[in-house]
């Protein structure tokens, strides 16, 4: 994993604006802390900061080729499970390859296949190629979105980058929001609309989108989405092939040059991939996988069942280190910590994003950081396979509208009156346009139509809410996580897969269940699901209350221009009174809380020009 960045540009000497290019490439150090790399020339910059997971010895970037009297090269971040296939299908094809890292394939794939390589691949990434003689530039990212690619076209250039704060350390743009982009952070926040950057002039690619950019003009292209087929296998067969689907997907992504770790819930997902590792790690005779789990100070101690979190983790995480055998590690989280973690968090998203649940990923990842560099996680199960109680409860799965976020009242209580008229609106426009795009098969049912709409709302928002999560929390570290649940060979299975298997018995993420039902303890098996976790102590509402009064009693904080800041007081006076999440399943007052802090830090660090 890695960061890149790049700039093209028809009319200026980019080869003399090295000033600007080290500021992009060294604001993406965190991605990339091994090695940089730059190549540049009169009218174009690539840009790398190389996190070294893959051939540490020969994966250097930028890395050139020639072929056919052109010039290609290419920067790179992510990661290829179909390297081996592809290199050996170049060979036949009469390639040659000097190391064995995926960018030397995944170059060489674009030099024979064009555009079309971005069908071939497997894997998670997000990559440019510049042709030098042409001065063509592609664009692409890989077909579920978890690694990102921002960008800022004007008129003779463009400027790209892993991170929106690289665009920003070129000089074309500076930090502007309008009120699309405020519409965005109060009614839609921390999730975004696809593509939309926040930022006014700042776009990012759709997930299974690329671009190719030549003679001042920037062409996209959707080479991959969510697409309806028949689904024509029986019971057993569908069981047999998701379970061979999940574990091809984790047993790909364990290869790695550097030590790998695992992330351990003990929910169902995380356990599925532990025990999946852990047993092919014993048919290879190899040592014991290592496996990480998260906990807050006093959690035990202020733990309430809820129909969101019906119990808590570590019963479940000790069966899973006895039937792994694993080496456990537990971090233990200082709520003072995870609150001041909001700050960099918002700086690793450059936007205000899931307050403590960012916060808490980013200090859990900073300490395993210290001793590994990969890790596998179980993120996105729940939207492929109906993990979330909407899903379930039919009066919540027919409501016309975006099921963790279905009421704007508390969104609209915050704001001062006559802020953002359109907002609920804009988040029903939102939602019809997904909807209006859904793929189905004049044959679905009545159940099976609406599973397939909250199928696509759930991979086009919600999951992609937590990718970027994950993506921009870990790479802050350095530390790369995969994401086995992701392979797209898994997702289009589940999409086309009827409610009633998929559902199996009436469980959530029952198919998945009764695929590994033999592998697990029983316990584990039949748990019910519960979220990422989050405190439960009284500390955490009072110190994000605190620091709310003080921006609050500050005249000069911007974000009072936005925000009423009675209604804010009651919320933290009455915190109990906030029954409707903002967000998901876990973002009720502390985090409404946290959220005003990050808007106002975004505000003030990121010199935001407001434009509305």
């Amino acid at each position: 994993m890695c960061g890149i960045a790049g700039w093209l540009d028809q009319t200026v000497d980019i080869s003399e604006k090295k000033d600007e290019c080290w500021r992009m490439s060294e604001s993406l150090e965190r991605r990339g802390p091994d090695e940089h790399g730059e190549y540049i020339r009169r009218h174009a910059a690539l840009l790398h900061r190389r996190l070294s997971v893959i051939d540490p010895e020969n994966g250097q970037q930028p890395m050139s080729t020639l072929y056919e009297g052109e010039k290609y090269t290419i920067v790179y971040n992510g990661e290829l499970y179909n390297t081996d296939e592809l290199r050996n299908e170049l060979t036949v094809a009469g390639f040659g390859f000097g190391t064995h890292s995926d960018t030397e394939v995944l170059l060489k794939a674009y030099c024979y296949y064009k555009e079309a390589c971005a069908e071939k691949l497997n894997g998670i990434f997000a990559f440019a190629v510049y042709e030098e003689s042409s001065g063509r530039l592609f664009l692409c990212r890989d077909r579920v979105g978890v690694k990102p690619l921002f960008y800022h076209t004007y008129r003779d250039g463009i400027v790209f980058g892993s991170e929106i704060k690289a665009i920003f350390r070129s000089g074309m743009i500076a930090p502007r929001v309008d009120e699309e982009g405020l519409y965005e952070l109060f009614f839609l926040g921390p999730a975004r609309t696809p593509g939309n950057g926040i930022f006014k002039g700042i776009d990012e690619l759709l997930p299974g989108e690329y671009a190719i950019y030549e003679n001042g003009e920037l062409q996209k292209h959707r080479y991959y989405r969510l697409t309806a087929h028949p689904h024509e296998e029986n019971e057993a067969q569908t069981i047999e092939r998701t379970r061979y689907l999940l574990t091809n997907a984790i047993e790909r992504q364990l290869v790695s040059d550097v030590p790998m770790c695992f992330f351990l819930s003990g929910g169902l997902d995380s356990s599925i991939i532990c025990q999946t590792a852990s047993n092919f790690r014993k048919r290879n005779n190899q040592s014991p996988i290592d496996t990480y789990s998260v906990e807050y100070a006093d959690n035990r101690k202020y733990f309430t069942k809820t129909l969101f979190q019906p119990n808590a983790d570590y019963e479940f995480i000790d069966l899973m280190v006895q039937s792994t055998g694993s080496n456990h590690h537990e971090i233990i989280l200082d709520n003072k910590d995870v609150l001041e973690a909001l700050y960099p968090s918002v700086k690793a998203r450059d936007l205000p994003g899931y307050v403590d649940i960012d916060s808490s990923l980013l200090l859990f990842c900073r300490e395993i950081k210290k001793d590994f560099t990969v890790a596998l996680s179980g993120e996105c199960a729940d939207e492929l396979f109906g993990g979330y109680p909407w899903y379930h409860n039919h009066d919540i799965l027919f409501e016309d509208c975006f099921p963790w976020s279905r009421e704007q009242d508390i969104r609209r209580g915050i704001l001062k009156d006559g802020i953002l008229p359109r907002g609920e609106s804009y988040v029903r426009e939102r939602y019809l346009d997904t909807i209006h795009a859904v793929d189905s098969l004049p044959q679905d049912s009545r159940i099976d139509r609406r599973m397939r709409e909250m199928f696509a709302l759930n991979y086009y928002w919600f999951m992609q809410c937590l990718l970027e999560r994950k993506d921009r929390c870990s790479m802050y570290s350095g530390l790369e996580v995969r994401v086995p649940f992701c392979d797209y060979r898994l997702i289009d299975y589940a999409y086309n897969m009827p409610w009633q298997l998929k559902a199996y018995k009436g469980r959530e993420k029952g198919i998945i269940r009764k695929a590994f039902e033999d592998i697990l303890p029983w316990e584990i098996v039949y748990r019910k699901k519960s979220p990422y976790p989050k405190t439960h102590n009284p500390i955490y509402q009072k110190l994000c209350a605190e620091k709310v009064e003080r921006i609050l009693s500050d005249p000069t904080r911007r974000v009072n221009e936005l925000i009423d800041a009675e209604s804010v007081r009651a919320i933290m006076e009455h915190p109990d009174k906030v029954t409707s999440p903002w967000y998901g399943q876990l973002m009720k007052a502390p985090q409404i809380l946290a959220y005003i802090i990050e808007i106002d830090y975004w505000l003030e660090e990121y010199h935001v020009n407001i434009e509305c």
